[in-house]
């Protein structure tokens, strides 16, 4: 995003063009007649003056003068509301490369050059493939730059290596596994009217299989890249944290050096949070998805979460304040704390804690018609959120630690069973799987226990818990 000092030695932002419509999303209220808006990550209750009410039509605004333009702007800044892509100015595709990071899979690379139809100026970066002549070949059948490298990097550098050749202002990266087309990234470019987005990436499905086994399907409907059907701003504390290097679309100037490359996993969500950190934006849009290949056999699917979780101390290093297993109010955590105590107390404490809270929301809620009857029904999210927050403890960050308390203590056991059996229903009824319900909770409980396997063997090697620790702070 370009910026330019100011007379006065402050910072002059790009502004949303006139026309730019946004909307506001289903995790928004609107209460008081239009007056306030209820949303946000985190949280917030925005009073709304008679100019910026005007300007809502239908839970949608269209930027058309300064008035309108900073609402949409501190309404896509907070998370209340997202970008309507349909009605934004269609992306020439001529405007960006595609560089694809690649170690043998000839196949596979095959496979996505003929989804992209060379629509798109193609680099493909060869990370020392043990049978380059192969990748040469897919290359040059599909009119694609080939960029061997002498060593192998890995995907971060290799796609670094990418980057310094694109000489278009956008980058699409592509894994080689993937699926893709160019609709789906005409659809992401057309974010970028927006000129304080950096980053855009799609909803990542499962590529469908001849022969789908009980891992597929739950992968199909709970795979760790899938982020869901909403659209979102995406940065630590929010509904999406991070979105994943599997296909990204960017703009150049943004990126500086690009990624991390000492960073074998968790480059893509470093990179994330450095651009959130430097005040961009980056999104997430599921109206443009693309395919990727699940690993299909338990002991790599296995592999796979565990890697993935290997990333949390790199990342606990460089982002301390992002990277909480679990982000819990004060409040929050001591409601969660009594719960799980399952003494005669625990409800009467509980629910002291849920008054106490309601009180001082509904204080602080001032200028809202009915500031108690808001302040119980965020408190009451807020607790779901919080019990939630405590199942992921026990079953995934935790997981070690609750085996241990299960074989000396009754209440750790009993706390361990109401999680996974409330965890696999809540998560069995949001995705609906194709999957039965035992093999579905079966997937569930290994999921989580690779993953957190990962999480733990990285914090043992750098000798740190940072990447275990619960985020008690208040917001800030």
């Amino acid at each position: 995003m370009p910026r330019a000092p100011a007379a006065g030695g402050g910072v002059v932002t790009a502004r949303l063009p006139d026309g730019f419509v946004v909307r506001l999303n289903r995790h928004t209220r609107v209460i008081d007649d239009g007056a306030v808006l209820v949303g946000g990550s985190p949280t917030r209750i925005s009073r709304l003056k008679p100019l910026a009410r005007r300007a809502i039509r239908g839970r949608t605004i269209t930027v058309t003068d300064a008035s309108s333009r900073a609402l949409a702007d501190h309404l896509l800044a907070t998370g209340m509301a997202d970008p309507v892509v349909d009605a934004l100015p269609a992306a020439d595709l001529a405007l960006a490369t595609v560089v694809i990071p690649v170690r043998d899979r000839p196949r596979q690379l095959e496979r996505l050059l003929a989804g992209l139809g060379g629509a798109l100026r193609v680099i493909v970066v060869d990370d020392d493939s043990i049978d380059r002549p192969a990748v040469e070949a897919v290359a040059a059948r599909h009119g694609a730059e080939l960029l061997p490298l002498a060593e192998n990097v890995g995907p971060a550098g290799a796609r670094n290596a990418g980057l310094a050749r694109v000489s278009t202002p956008f980058v699409v990266f592509i894994d080689s596994d993937v699926v893709v087309g160019p609709a789906a990234i005409e659809t992401m470019l057309r974010h970028f009217a927006d000129p304080e987005l950096a980053m855009v990436a799609p909803r990542v499905l499962g590529l469908e299989s001849d022969r789908p086994n009980w891992i597929t399907r739950y992968e199909d409907a709970r795979s760790s890249l899938d982020l869901g059907s909403d659209s979102s701003i995406v940065r630590p504390r929010s509904p999406v944290t991070w979105v994943s290097s599997t296909c990204l679309v960017a703009r150049v100037d943004a990126l500086g050096g690009g990624f991390d490359a000492s960073m074998r996993v968790g480059e893509d969500v470093d990179l994330v949070w450095r651009l959130v950190d430097e005040g961009r934006r980056v999104r997430f849009e599921p109206a443009a998805s693309v395919r990727h290949e699940h690993r299909s056999t338990l002991r790599a699917w296995t592999a796979r979460k565990a890697f993935y979780g290997t990333g949390a101390h790199p990342l606990a290093v460089r982002h301390p304040d992002d990277i909480a297993p679990v982000v819990l109010a004060p409040w929050g955590a001591g409601l969660l704390v009594a719960l799980m105590a399952q003494r005669r107390w625990s409800l009467p404490v509980a629910g002291a804690i849920a008054v106490v809270t309601i009180v001082r929301i509904g204080r602080r809620a001032e200028g809202v018609r009915h500031p108690y009857r808001l302040a119980g029904r965020l408190t009451g999210s807020g607790a779901i959120a919080a019990v939630t927050q405590g199942f992921a403890l026990l079953l995934r960050h935790w997981w070690p630690l609750a085996a241990v308390g299960c074989l000396g203590s009754r209440r750790v056991r009993r706390a361990v069973l109401v999680a996974t059996v409330a965890d696999t229903v809540i998560e069995y009824a949001r995705t609906k799987p194709r999957l039965d319900p035992l093999r579905f909770a079966v997937a569930r409980r290994l999921d989580d226990a690779a993953y957190g396997a990962g999480v733990w063997w990285s914090a043992i090697r750098a000798r740190s818990p940072k990447a275990l620790l619960p985020d008690l702070r208040r917001r800030r």
